[in-house]
């Protein structure tokens, strides 16, 4: 109890602790011995140790007596009184060892109490964590069915837009058509092969602005087409030529995505050299039947004015090109045009017939008199063009 005592002191305080006066059997006695604990540091602070030394106490000095008379009860009674103080002290060392372990007692209640609470505080948030963990499982586990979800539509959609890429390719590769793609920043994207024959375009010009392609067209503005398509968002179309070669119809439309947004423009041509060709020798072969008709003839637009007069009519009514062509027919000669049933026969012509046979008009002009006409309509309406209306108009006078 003593080394126990000593040992928990030292500890406790970090100082020597001492103990005089202990028994200890030995050889059949008692002896008397100093107990001493000195705590020791280790090698590492958190290291400790003790060192226990055992001394024997040093003997008591016997006390002097008054008298000679009785010397044995003397002793006797020296011994009594040694012994019952160091009984005294024995039950002080039991009573500071008691209070001391009960002391520790009471420290290691409290501790077991905080431990404890701290045990079913932890407990609880273990059970809260599991229970997280529960449901972070069956989140991971809807999420993974997600993604499982999101991984085939993913491998759908790769194989779609394989399958786009594909046609698309084949598409391109295969269409008779010089087609070339730009994007907004007017750089080249695509190109099918007849457009690399047209305008000298490599596999390598794929990225190149559309402006630093050099081509033989007459006029070589395609990058300014494009800008103002995808600008503008327009449809433009013209008539483009080789120098020196056939004609092309250059159509440009912008690129619209699925969202209906401009991402760049497409650039078509069309080869029309024999149409224009074949357009160029009816319209020749046209104004010249017009110019050697014996009677006069006039060709008017939508809005009734002369797009064409014959040199017959110049001459039968002594007007002139300047102030007859552009000009609405009832305007011609002041007016004198302004004739009520020709604006019946051309309200006929406009709204219900295409064509009007020997329709028989009387007008009396300021400087020709009176005249008799017979008048010939017919409306042409050319395909994607504008309307036009032929007038032939016989003089027939003198015959009347």
């Amino acid at each position: 109890m003593d080394i126990r005592d000593a040992l928990t002191r030292a500890r406790k305080e970090s100082r020597p602790v001492r103990r005089e006066g202990l028994r200890i059997a030995s050889d059949g006695g008692t002896r008397r011995i100093d107990l001493e604990v000195i705590p020791v540091r280790g090698p590492s602070a958190a290291d400790r140790f003790y060192i226990v030394t055992f001394q024997d106490s040093a003997r008591p000095a016997v006390a002097s007596t008054a008298g000679k008379g009785a010397p044995g009860k003397k002793a006797e009674l020296s011994a009594d009184s040694q012994e019952l103080v160091r009984a005294h002290r024995e039950v002080e060392s039991l009573r500071e060892q008691l209070h001391t372990l009960i002391d520790e007692h009471e420290t290691t209640l409290e501790e077991f109490k905080s431990v404890n609470a701290e045990i079913l505080s932890a407990n609880e948030e273990l059970q809260s964590s599991n229970e997280e963990l529960e449901t972070t499982k069956e989140e991971l586990q809807s999420s993974n069915e997600e993604l499982s979800t999101v991984n085939e539509e993913l491998q759908n959609s790769n194989e779609e837009l394989t399958q786009a890429n594909n046609d698309q390719l084949n598409l391109m590769t295969n269409v008779n058509l010089p087609v070339v793609m730009v994007g907004n920043d007017l750089r080249i994207r695509r190109f099918t092969p007849p457009a690399e024959k047209l305008l000298n375009l490599l596999p390598g010009d794929v990225g190149r602005r559309l402006g630093e392609i050099r081509t033989s067209l007459e006029p070589d503005d395609l990058e300014q087409a494009a800008r103002i398509t995808i600008e503008n968002a327009i449809f433009q179309e013209k008539e483009v030529r080789l120098k020196d070669g056939p004609w092309y119809m250059l159509r440009v439309r912008p690129y619209k995505t699925w969202e209906d947004k401009i991402e760049g423009a497409v650039l078509s041509f069309q080869d029309v050299d024999t149409l224009k060709r074949t357009l160029d020798q009816t319209r020749t072969f046209a104004e010249s039947l017009i110019e050697n008709a014996r009677e006069s003839v006039l060709v008017l637009d939508g809005s009734l004015r002369v797009a064409l007069a014959n040199p017959v009519f110049y001459k039968t009514f002594q007007v002139s090109p300047a102030e007859t062509k552009g000009r609405p027919i009832f305007e011609l000669g002041n007016g004198q045009w302004d004739i009520p049933k020709l604006r019946e026969l051309f309200q006929k012509i406009t709204t219900h017939n295409t064509r009007i046979d020997g329709y028989e008009v009387r007008h009396k002009f300021q400087h020709l008199g009176l005249r008799h006409m017979i008048l010939n309509a017919r409306r042409i309406e050319a395909q994607g063009g504008p309307q036009m209306i032929l007038l032939s108009i016989e003089d027939v006078t003198k015959r009347k």
